[in-house]
């Protein structure tokens, strides 16, 4: 039996020192809770002053992005109207200019169709004329 007594009392003892490091621990955490609680509400105060800041100091300049942005957008737009009218003057030139190179090249064909025309009654004439008649 001096063996079972020596496991209960190993066992036994182990159990209360576990619970007594459990107890001190549990203490130690609320001092430690307790010393860190002033610099934790010190930390959010210097933090929401901080953001605060911020805003305040990015107030002035998202207001002149802003502004930018608008002027921007305005010479942007007149420059898109010039483009637009820029593009509209080509294309009215290029159909125009297309148009008379079809008319020319119109006049040229018919033209060259009837210097054709003329050349080839000529030689035909011609052939015509060094045939000699049948008798």
């Amino acid at each position: 039996m001096g063996l079972s007594s020596f496991f209960k009392n190993l066992f036994g003892s182990a159990k209360d020192s576990t619970t007594d490091l459990a107890n001190q621990a549990e203490v130690k955490f609320e001092q430690a809770k307790e010393a860190a609680a002033p610099y934790i509400e010190k930390a959010e105060t210097f933090a929401e002053e901080t953001i605060a800041k911020a805003k305040e100091t990015s107030e002035p300049i998202l207001e002149s992005a802003a502004e930018y942005a608008n002027k921007a957008k305005d010479i942007v737009s007149e420059y898109v109207e010039k483009a637009s009218d820029s593009l509209s003057d080509v294309i009215d030139s290029v159909k125009e200019k297309t148009t008379e190179t079809a008319g020319t090249t119109k006049t040229i064909v018919v033209e060259t169709a009837a210097d054709a025309t003329e050349k080839s009654e000529t030689a035909t004439d011609e052939i015509i004329d060094t045939i000699p008649p049948k008798e």
